[in-house]
């Protein structure tokens, strides 16, 4: 090979394994490297071809530090120990979680059936040996004992304010919000801070003491009481509510949680397939005929979209529409029967 090809192909590699590393605080630390990567760099790469390096990778890092994602995924019982009818995850469907949280690149994740602390930790942790870190969590301990919300973040967090006894009264009857709701405040930088509120409102699954439809119909009602309190307050608040809401875009429950008949209306991001689809729905009056399910039903053989990322319109500002998508995982399904979806924001107040 010529030098100077040679010089490229190995700045090449080398570049690679630096994007590799956006997450890294201080990225130009060689030592950060896997070790077979610090070989080569200081055996074979000549200076010139380092600097070849930070030009490579420069613009990618730079990129990324002007923006940032955030994901939400149903991980289908993450257990650690079968509870019940629940079965505890197999590591064939841990390790297809992890790919494919791996695959959002988010910085901040919302996960729902999260089993308890140590389920949630060892997920943390076999991320961090995937090299993809999240140092900072949080996990719900609602009524639901079973299975939670939980929040995995990259950035820390500098106010938490989860619910976890909330509570409605349903033809007499007084009933809690299962799952609760994850509520922090999330430092992305000195000159950004955003509020995520996370929720697993109730499935369409039938319980003996009340109608399901009803049930979520209300615990959707509260979280819109935390919406509104957060915009009230704060109404040009940077607010992401994420999660699996249980039911579609034209139902009450989505449609109180949006508000669209009230001041702080939330604004859907609705992520879809990145696989070429650009046109307009012919009907004007319908979203772009995209493809936009987040779960498969295997009862009744269904796709249906009932997983969200929704913003106020404060965080709207910030929002980068066409990096907002569904990921794409090969055998997604090995892992749980939701696809996780991602949306992008800037990282400065616009």
């Amino acid at each position: 090979m010529l030098p100077g090809l040679q010089l490229l192909a190995t700045g090449r590699f080398i570049a690679e394994d630096f994007c590799r590393l956006q997450t890294v605080a201080n990225w130009r630390h060689v030592s950060t490297l896997s070790f077979s990567a610090r070989a080569v760099y200081y055996r074979r790469v000549p200076i010139l071809a380092r600097i070849l390096t930070l030009l490579l990778c420069g613009p990618l890092l730079s990129h990324s530090a002007e923006t940032f994602r955030v994901a939400t995924y149903n991980v289908q019982n993450y257990l650690d120990a079968p509870i019940g009818t629940r079965p505890a995850k197999s590591d064939i469907a841990k390790a297809k979680i992890r790919e494919s949280i791996r695959a959002t690149k988010a910085d901040v994740i919302a996960l729902q059936e999260m089993g308890g602390t140590n389920a949630l930790l060892e997920l943390r942790l076999s991320l961090k040996r995937d090299g993809c870190d999240y140092p900072h969590w949080e996990l719900v301990h609602a009524w639901d004992t079973n299975i939670h919300v939980a929040i995995l973040s990259k950035f820390p967090m500098v106010a938490r304010r989860s619910h976890t006894n909330d509570s409605f009264l349903l033809f007499g009857k007084r009933h809690y919000v299962k799952r609760g709701f994850a509520e922090v405040d999330i430092r992305v930088n000195e000159r950004y801070t955003f509020t995520l509120l996370t929720a697993h409102l109730k499935s369409k699954l039938t319980v003996f003491d009340a109608d399901e439809q009803e049930l979520r119909e209300e615990e959707a009602a509260m979280l819109r009481e935390k919406v509104d309190a957060i915009l009230s307050a704060r109404p040009n608040a940077n607010l992401v509510v994420a999660g699996d809401m249980n039911d579609t875009r034209d139902s009450k429950a989505v449609r109180t949680i949006l508000g669209a008949a009230r001041k702080n209306v939330l604004i859907d991001t609705r992520p879809a397939e990145q696989n070429g689809d650009d046109k307009p729905n012919n009907n004007p009056r319908y979203p772009a005929p995209q493809i936009t399910w987040t779960h498969y039903f295997g009862k009744e053989d269904t796709y249906r979209r009932i997983d969200y990322i929704l913003v106020s319109r404060g965080m709207a500002r910030e929002w980068v529409t066409n990096e907002t998508l569904i990921v794409k995982t090969p055998n997604w399904g090995i892992g749980s029967d939701h696809r996780p979806i991602v949306a992008t924001f800037a990282t400065e107040d616009r």
